[in-house]
């Protein structure tokens, strides 16, 4: 039923909030994949520095601690563009969606 309640129990796994920084001081707010910046679509009283952080390497396969490079294991994605890495398991590449999306980006400008 809808609205029903289900206890669900998980492995939530820490994240480092000043790896996010350091990720997007690197590769900035507009997404890897699409180039989408959600400044420039919703403004920057709501847009501004909006942006989704993706592990490259999913947290849960490592199993282990390890200290992070936000350079080079950390890529902003937009939100569509992240869920769409991890409609795969394992995800997509971002050069994987961005070799699928866009032949249709272009293809809407035409």
């Amino acid at each position: 039923m809808e609205g029903a309640v289900q206890q669900v129990t998980v492995n939530r796994y820490e994240r480092d909030p000043s790896a996010r920084r350091r990720c997007i001081e690197f590769h900035g707010t507009s997404c890897k994949a699409c180039g989408l910046n959600m400044a420039y679509v919703y403004g920057p009283d709501l847009g501004r520095d909006y942006i989704h952080v993706h592990h490259v390497i999913p947290l849960h396969t490592i199993k282990d601690r390890y200290v992070i490079d936000p350079e080079q294991d950390l890529v902003p994605l937009c939100p569509n563009c992240h869920s769409m890495v991890h409609q795969r398991n394992p995800p997509l590449s971002v050069d994987e969606l961005r070799s699928k999306i866009m032949p249709r980006y272009i293809a809407l400008f035409r």
